[in-house]
């Protein structure tokens, strides 16, 4: 999570001990966990407003879908998909064989 691993939360819960003491730290987690609850029901509430405001077209919306960065990220791949499957589509196209009764193509220049 947020790429801080086991060491540095070690670290960082040394120095808030060390900080706030040991009396008043299990106050401040408890503050902690109900900011976040709090930041939780708001970004909940947000996202459930958006949806009802954009209509039952937008009901599987999530917040993360209007990131910029996820939308450039789907049109390429998108476009590459859709590269992908024309060249694919051009070379079955130039590898088919002959039809019955369909005369190769025969170059006069080249014999």
């Amino acid at each position: 999570m947020f790429g801080v691993g086991l060491p540095e939360m070690a670290i960082i819960a040394l120095v808030a001990v060390m900080v706030f003491g040991p009396d008043k730290l299990p106050e401040f987690a408890r503050e902690a966990g109900r900011f976040l609850h709090r930041l939780k029901v708001f970004a909940t509430g947000a996202r459930d407003e958006l949806r009802a405001e954009l209509g039952p077209d937008f009901k599987d919306l999530e917040l993360r879908d209007l990131d910029p960065r996820s939308i450039v990220r789907k049109h390429i791949v998108e476009a590459m998909e859709e590269a992908e499957a024309e060249e694919a589509a051009s070379r079955r196209k130039k590898a088919r064989g002959l039809l019955d009764g369909e005369v190769p193509p025969y170059d006069v220049e080249a014999t």
